[in-house]
């Protein structure tokens, strides 16, 4: 079918080798891996190009030159035209139209084609086998991190995700994973000597030795280490091929499609700096305004939220220790329907939050959403339904609604007293979370005094923490719909 859209637009398998693909799967970090290969061939110097998914505010973050969404003008220009084609030939083809992530996808490779980038980095949508990015063949391939994901299209066992992911593999083109379950490992192994792919298994990030030490990251947290030694391999690789007289690889390089150990190497400065200078919104970001500090990240399976729920206790922990005063933290969470929630959450239990939120990917109600009789009006319309069932999880791991008290080390005995109980909230939008959140310290905030000011009874009786607090600390997860809906009102001019 994808070959069947893009010979419709006008464009070639053949054509698509123009652009020299680095192709990157998994189930977490594939992003991150992205980012970081990216900005390392683009130090070196290179025009990329570089498909994601997906977008946090705008769809234009899908289709990115040198790093930089493609403006509006661009982004129109090949919008039309590919939009176009499909359209006027879809009588010939049954009617048939491709699907949302297929349109786009054809539609970045007519950009990077038409802009003429050195290197398209291309992250897969959801598995790899039948994604509609693996009709490309690439210079070399990737899969980070595999976890139990999207389990209604990818089935609902490590290794049965492990074959989708491994369908990018291709003929001698070399490919490297991280360190994966052993179920994980032996059906990429597999799916490697079906299809001659040579297949290695990167290093640990701490055993490249770098002339400045020990390597810096862009993004935080101990899980991006793996992210990290994945693109190291994916850039050095490519760059090899690319320095090579005829543009092939030589054949002593082909020969392992066993998941043999790979060689760390010396990273060059200009690899040391792309490490340390990437950026990943939404993804372990901080964002400080005054005295409020977001900790942004998207994740929404098992071992992302354990990671997730690391770094923020980490680095809150950290900043706790220098502030003025007692510090709030806040818990903002949403997740889709298909995600377990009540496990997701009892992961962020030990983070020991002094209030929990919960709200909509709406960034907005239409009008204003902060006294109670418009709230209850809008409970169906901003489908606060699944933000109901969260809340209910959060109390029910937190014991919220046992009044009688626990059994609760009290010095040195035990004694029956209450656990301290974190305050929750329903909101109906993500607006009125973080207005009513922030308590009116964050001017980037439209009207947040005004929200404060008019917030019904219920909710200003839980207000005095946060007011008190000399920072507030709040963790949006569960959700990158949710972590744009945030950045959306906190950067505004980046999304425009």
């Amino acid at each position: 079918m994808m070959r069947s859209y893009m010979a419709r637009v006008g464009i070639s398998v053949e054509e698509l080798d123009h652009l020299n693909i680095i192709h990157v799967t998994g189930t977490k970090g594939k992003g991150s891996t992205c980012a970081y290969t990216e900005q390392i061939l683009r130090n070196h110097g290179f025009r990329t190009g570089f498909y994601s998914s997906p977008h946090l505010v705008q769809i234009r973050e899908r289709i990115r030159i040198n790093g930089q969404l493609i403006g509006n003008e661009l982004f129109s220009k090949h919008f039309l035209h590919v939009y176009g084609r499909l359209d006027e030939t879809k009588d010939s083809h049954e009617g048939i139209m491709p699907t949302i992530f297929g349109f786009f996808t054809v539609l970045a490779f007519r950009v990077f084609l038409e802009e003429k980038v050195d290197v398209a980095v291309i992250e897969v949508g959801i598995g790899g086998h039948y994604d509609c990015t693996n009709v490309v063949r690439p210079w070399v391939c990737g899969i980070a991190s595999l976890d139990i994901d999207h389990t209604h299209i990818l089935g609902d066992t490590i290794d049965k995700i492990a074959w989708h992911k491994g369908g990018i593999f291709k003929p001698g083109v070399p490919a490297f994973t991280v360190k994966q379950p052993e179920d994980a490992m032996a059906v990429l192994r597999d799916r490697a000597k079906e299809r001659n792919c040579p297949l290695w298994v990167c290093p640990d990030l701490e055993d490249y030795h770098a002339d400045c030490g020990p390597l810096q990251l862009g993004l935080a947290g101990q899980h991006q280490h793996s992210n990290a030694s994945l693109a190291l391999q994916l850039s050095h690789t490519w760059l090899q091929r690319r320095n090579l007289p005829d543009g092939h690889f030589p054949a002593t390089s082909v020969t392992n499609t066993d998941g043999l150990q790979g060689a760390a190497f010396k990273p060059s400065p200009i690899m040391v700096k792309g490490l340390a200078d990437t950026v990943w919104p939404g993804r372990t970001q901080t964002v400080k305004h005054g005295a409020v500090t977001y900790f942004l990240d998207g994740a929404h399976t098992m071992r992302s939220m354990q990671a997730c729920a690391s770094w923020f206790k980490e680095t809150s922990a950290s900043r706790e220790r220098t502030a003025s005063g007692p510090v709030a933290r806040v818990l903002l969470y949403n997740t889709s329907r298909e995600r377990d929630s009540a496990a997701l959450l009892k992961l962020l239990v030990p983070c020991h939050f002094d209030f929990a939120g919960f709200c909509p990917y709406l960034t907005e109600a239409s009008v204003s959403c902060s006294t109670g009789e418009q709230f209850d009006r809008k409970v169906e319309n901003c489908k606060v339904t699944r933000c109901l069932a969260n809340e209910k999880c959060w109390r029910l791991h937190n014991n919220l609604g046992n009044d009688s008290g626990e059994h609760v080390l009290n010095g040195d005995s035990l004694s029956l007293v209450p656990e301290k109980k974190a305050d929750t909230q329903v909101f109906p939008c993500v607006l009125s979370a973080l207005q009513w959140v922030t308590q009116g310290r964050d001017s980037a905030l439209a009207d947040s005094e005004e929200m404060v000011a008019t917030v019904r009874p219920s909710l200003k009786s839980k207000a005095a923490l946060l007011r008190n607090a000399a920072e507030i600390h709040i963790l949006i997860t569960g959700s990158l719909y949710l972590v744009g809906g945030v950045l959306k009102h906190l950067d505004p001019a980046t999304y425009q």
